[in-house]
């Protein structure tokens, strides 16, 4: 794992963006309305408060950033010299010494403005000396504009550095550009680096990873290297000679003897001697590429023993190997030398180590001592020697080969049956086969495949049960349920009772087929049109019976009281529920339709009777009171229960005139809404109902808001600071 992680760091935000965060966050986070008639301690408070928690804000959020980018004095030198390569070391602490700068000047003003502020003698001196707090504070940070910028670039490209692991096992590629590094790395590890026909593909360091010997290895691809001096050396460059410098690693120098990089040989050995310092201490793998262009046997001398006085005067570490890319040819042998050498000097710099020894003081190590002068030699039965002098010396199978695969033990001849395997050896049944020293038994292997092979039989485990009496291995073992056994229960003669089931389950079966038999004779009577309606009805019987059995019908909801009877599809004409429709429906079934249609024709009437009844007893009801009925009022010409029944009847009406009065459903004319008439009335209606249905759940009809409710400012920030003032 990296031991840094730069991809977690914050942004930086801009100074506008910060001077903007700080002030709203002062403003949601503290109360906002102050009066004249407060005590002025209360102000003075009030403002302080506003001070001092703007200077917080602004003191968290520039020590965060201040924690956030590392310090070059306390990371890795790898990692310290790469910052001071891309970013430029003055100028990165020079930025960071500024953020460190401007908080100290913040908490001066905001301690300066407090101990003023404790002096305001009114309202307005108090809130002028806070806006002047607040606008120092924001100069401030106005003025680390350029500071600012380029940290959140520096971020932004330390999130994009390598993940490497500085202590890890490290295999570094290094050497001219266009020699075959990428490529390379994109055999032995999954990265996918790009590789291109010209020079400076790899612009920075790529990492991968590879595994050896169950271990995971981290394999560094570096930008190529030109052959000038160091002060001369751009940043592409830099980024390799640091990697090489601070990375306990093992370093692969490739070399491309056919020249197609664009660099001879000797241009390739002189800018190996002028890095080679940059390999002490290293184990160095010389990597010739490319022999598929160029063999290496076919190389000129001259070139080759360049190359191998370059080797031999680099020291003891150093080795040479071949390789191609195109080919893959000593791909795996170069990646294989490389991690078994890093591997041998990582031990045996820890058993140098002083940690050794604290290992080695919980250690200890016995050997054997022989007990006497005696030479003891490996022991062979007699029957082992026997069966191999009867074969003729040949190694004796000692079980069956029955279901493997053929080896290069088995016989060259046709018959690949190996000894002692034949099935014409085996004894039928006994599991016993013939053979010179005896009957041997059968293996569960060869029995297996005599009796169908593998998941057809299996082997009956109870021959090897171990109880007192070997008579008992075969017996059934009671099934105990409760503390009793289920074979007490049993019923002896549950098995004539199950055959007297069976054979009434027949009879009862055989009756039924007699009687749709007879049923299907009575049909012969029939003509043949009478048949064909028949088989009709049958079938419209059965489709409709399946239809209501789906499982979607079930689901369906019946029609309601209100819709039944009116027309489902005005283009559908077939779809009428009407009187002429439903009996030509029900004659395709056979149904005669003229009861059922009269039922409804008769109920029609009476619907209609009763709604001019009630008609007419409302237009009694407005009507304008004639003579006679002022008599009956007054109860002229009436019995004393009639008029009795009368005046409970006024005072009841009058009750609920009231009643309706003080309810808003009363239904009124048309003339007292506004209306002409009652078509105007339905209008109206229909109107008001399409347009609940579009503002349902609104303010009113006006109301388009499509906003998130319960957002957070609504509820966060001044409730918490004793004021429910929303303003």
């Amino acid at each position: 794992m990296p031991v840094y992680n730069f991809k977690q760091m914050a942004p930086v935000p801009s100074a506008s963006d910060l001077v903007d965060i700080v002030l709203t966050r002062t403003q949601r986070r503290t109360p906002t309305v102050v009066h004249p008639g407060y005590k002025i301690t209360r102000i003075r408070s009030f403002y302080m408060r506003k001070i001092k928690f703007t200077q917080q804000t602004i003191s968290e959020r520039l020590t965060a950033m201040l924690n956030d980018f590392p310090r070059l004095s306390d990371i890795h030198p790898f990692y310290s010299d790469l910052c001071n390569t891309l970013y430029d070391r003055d100028h990165y602490k020079l930025a960071l010494g500024q953020i460190n700068t401007a908080k100290t000047l913040v908490d001066a003003v905001a301690r300066d403005m407090i101990r003023m502020v404790k002096y305001g003698d009114s309202l307005y001196r108090c809130k002028c000396l806070k806006r002047a707090a607040l606008g120092r504070m924001c100069t401030i940070l106005k003025r680390q504009k350029a500071s600012l910028s380029y940290l959140e670039e520096v971020r932004k490209h330390m999130s994009r550095l390598p993940a490497l692991d500085p202590n890890t096992r490290t295999l570094l590629m290094c050497g001219l550009p266009n020699v075959g590094k990428s490529s390379f790395m994109n055999k032995i590890t999954r990265a996918n680096v790009d590789v291109q026909p010209y020079a400076f593909t790899t612009k920075s360091l790529f990492v991968g990873h590879t595994d050896y010997k169950y271990l995971r290895w981290q394999v560094i691809d570096t930008p190529g290297i030109l052959d000038h001096p160091l002060e001369q050396r751009n940043t592409i460059e830099m980024q390799a000679i640091t990697a090489l410098a601070h990375l306990t690693c093992s370093v692969l120098y490739f070399m491309d003897i056919s020249e197609q990089c664009g660099y001879t040989i000797e241009q390739q050995c002189n800018l190996f001697r002028s890095i080679q310092p940059l390999f002490a201490n290293k184990q160095l793998v010389v990597v010739i590429n490319k022999i598929d262009q160029q063999p290496w046997d076919t190389l000129e001398s001259e070139k080759r023993a360049m190359i191998e006085e370059l080797v031999k005067d680099s020291g003891s570490n150093t080795t040479m190997l071949q390789m191609s890319n195109v080919s893959e040819e000593g791909v795996s042998q170069v990646k294989n030398t490389a991690c078994d050498k890093l591997l041998a000097a990582r031990v045996d710099s820890r058993v140098s180590g002083n940690k050794v020894d604290s290992v080695m003081n919980r250690l200890q190590v016995v050997y054997p001592t022989a007990r006497d002068g005696i030479t003891r030699e490996a022991y062979i039965p007699e029957s082992v020697l026997k069966e191999r002098e009867q074969h003729g010396g040949k190694k004796v199978f000692p079980k069956s080969r029955i279901g493997y695969a053929p080896t290069k033990d088995d016989s060259d001849d046709g018959d690949e049956t190996p000894v002692e395997s034949d099935d014409d050896d085996m004894v039928g049944g006994g599991g016993y086969e013939a053979s010179s020293t005896g009957p041997r038994k059968k293996t569960a292997r060869e029995l297996m495949w005599e009796n169908g092979g593998p998941g057809v039989w299996a082997p009956d485990y109870r021959e090897q049960y171990d109880l007192a009496d070997p008579e008992w291995r075969f017996d059934a073992i009671p099934q105990i349920l409760d503390g009793k056994n289920i074979a007490d229960y049993v019923d002896p003669d549950i098995d004539e009772k199950l055959r007297l089931l069976e054979e009434e389950e027949e009879q009862l079966q055989a009756e039924y087929e007699a009687a749709n038999l007879e049923r299907m004779n009575d049909d012969d009577s029939l003509d043949e049109m009478e048949k064909a309606a028949v088989d009709e009805i049958r079938d419209r019987v059965k489709i409709a019976r399946t239809y209501k059995e789906r499982p979607g019908g079930r689901n369906r909801p019946a029609l309601p009281r209100e819709i039944r009877g009116r027309v489902k599809d005005k283009h559908d004409d077939g779809a009428k529920l009407k009187a002429s429709a439903i009996e030509k429906r029900m004659e395709k079934y056979g149904v005669d339709a003229s009861q059922m249609i009269e039922r409804g024709r008769k109920r029609e009437r009476e619907d209609s009777r009763s709604r001019r009844r009630h008609d007419e007893d409302r237009e009694m009801e407005n009507a304008s009171p004639t003579p006679d009925d002022e008599e009956m009022r007054n109860g002229r010409g009436l019995s004393k229960g009639a008029m009795k029944r009368a005046k409970k009847e006024r005072d009841e009406s009058v009750k609920r005139e009231r009643s309706l009065a003080r309810s808003h459903s009363r239904p009124r004319e048309p003339s007292q809404m506004g209306l002409k008439d009652k078509d105007a009335v339905k209008i109206a209606k229909k109107v008001e109902g399409l347009g609940q249905r579009k503002w349902a759940g609104g303010s009113g009809e006006g109301d388009q808001r499509k906003a998130v409710h319960l957002v957070k400012w609504m509820n966060t920030g001044k409730k918490r600071n004793g004021t429910h003032y929303c303003r």
